[in-house]
């Protein structure tokens, strides 16, 4: 693990920012921004969970802004500050917030911080969210964690069934009956659009095979363009799952690593006890009593490319494919 004794003291939010994505739908999120010049600091997008608002991720931006990184975080369309007057309706799906969300995201940074090293972390689905971005190769760094696309059979053995009950019952029979699915309600997430719902509850176990089924474009299925899309990726890609989270587990995460196949893929697998902790989960990494032992590991790796020294041992061999 690292520390910088250089270490930056800015406001403690970023400063908000609208933009577009590629089909013009206005984007909301922050920017923590080092109007030093002649500094050429990395850039790092942060790309967030399914329906987390990406206010979720600050102190965790805060903290890598401080240690050297300009840091864009956003919400996807129909959630936090992406969210339309009305959801009820409003059909974007996960193939949008790759393809749209995240790439408006990769094209903004373009034009207001040119040429400048870039970084993407990717949380659950938004690692998967980079596959699908069209300029997801001009990244030249990728940390996941707990990243993967819902496949109900890679669930955790112990929550598999309370998670097709929740996930793939639940969420589809009241988006039908409300038009989005209203999450709040149940204290779960952020409400959710309805393609989003849909992609999620009825994800099989090639992606392709769910996002855009029966769509195609100049005679090609579109499932199949935006897996090529994939392999477009050469960044370095760090994969960070946990033992005690039941969404990334091993299998789910492997799933979605075989998909890039053009990038030098390590998947990292701890256990909480690894990092002196009893839990961790899916969405603990980002908080900020992990500011000691989880997030060092991830400026680390953003910085150097390497992991810190004495977790090596915990690195798994991905399956041949």
């Amino acid at each position: 693990m690292e520390s910088d004794s250089k270490v930056v003291h800015p406001p403690v939010s970023g400063a908000p920012v609208r933009f577009r994505a590629p089909d013009g739908y206005e984007l909301g999120g922050f920017l923590w921004h080092s109007p030093q010049e002649g500094e050429e600091r990395p850039i790092l997008i942060i790309s967030s969970a399914t329906s987390v608002r990406c206010r979720y991720y600050a102190r965790f931006a805060l903290y890598m802004f401080q240690h050297g990184f300009d840091v864009l975080t956003y919400d996807y369309r129909g959630i936090g500050e992406s969210r339309p007057n009305q959801l009820k309706g409003f059909n974007a799906d996960w193939a949008d917030w790759g393809e749209q969300d995240l790439e408006g995201a990769l094209l903004y940074i373009g034009q207001i911080l040119p040429g400048r090293p870039l970084r993407v972390i990717g949380h659950s689905i938004g690692g998967f969210a980079i596959g699908l971005a069209p300029s997801n190769g001009r990244i030249g760094r990728i940390l996941s964690v707990g990243s993967q696309y819902a496949y109900w059979r890679d669930y955790g053995a112990r929550h598999k069934l309370r998670m097709l009950c929740k996930w793939h019952l639940v969420m589809p029979l009241m988006t039908r009956l409300f038009g989005y699915f209203p999450a709040k309600r149940l204290g779960w997430m952020e409400d959710t659009p309805a393609g989003v719902a849909r992609d999620w509850s009825g994800m099989k176990a090639r992606f392709e095979d769910t996002l855009r089924a029966g769509r195609s474009v100049g005679g090609r299925a579109e499932g199949d363009i935006l897996r090529e899309r994939f392999e477009q990726v050469q960044a370095p890609m760090l994969a960070i799952s946990f033992s005690d989270d039941p969404h990334g587990t091993v299998p789910a995460v492997n799933r979605l690593l075989a998909y890039f196949r053009g990038s030098e893929r390590k998947h990292l697998h701890l256990k909480p006890s690894d990092v002196g902790h009893e839990t961790i989960g899916h969405f603990a990494f980002f908080h900020e009593r992990f500011r000691d032992t989880l997030w060092p590991l991830a400026l680390h790796w953003l910085r150097h490319g390497r992991i810190p020294p004495g977790l090596s041992s915990a690195l798994i061999s991905l399956p041949l494919v």
